[in-house]
């Protein structure tokens, strides 16, 4: 299984990647900054800086159906916020 997962692209992740070269991934829950930062330099090319990590826990939701009371939950996730050297972007939209 990879390292990254899936590229965080929300309206604030955009706004922090043009304004401070920042860009958010979901990661492998058990991936370290060290991973996490190879994996990132040899996925896009670029040179990472700093690597910040979040532990999600799951939400949990209870309804109220006909059937009776249903509880559920959310996965739990781990999001990681890189910074990358001046001068170097990742582009998620090109059509490579």
């Amino acid at each position: 299984m990879s390292v990254l997962i899936k590229p965080i692209i929300t309206e604030k992740m955009t706004a922090d990647g043009e304004l401070f070269n920042r860009y958010g991934f979901v990661v492998d829950p058990k991936a370290n900054k060290l991973e996490i930062k190879d994996a990132v330099e040899a996925t896009y090319g670029v040179s990472v800086e700093k690597v910040r990590t979040m532990n999600y826990g799951p939400k949990r939701k209870t309804r109220f159906t006909k059937t009776g009371v249903q509880h559920g939950k959310t996965n739990a996730y781990k999001k990681a916020i890189v910074d990358v050297a001046e001068g170097d972007i990742i582009d998620f939209y090109s059509n490579l």
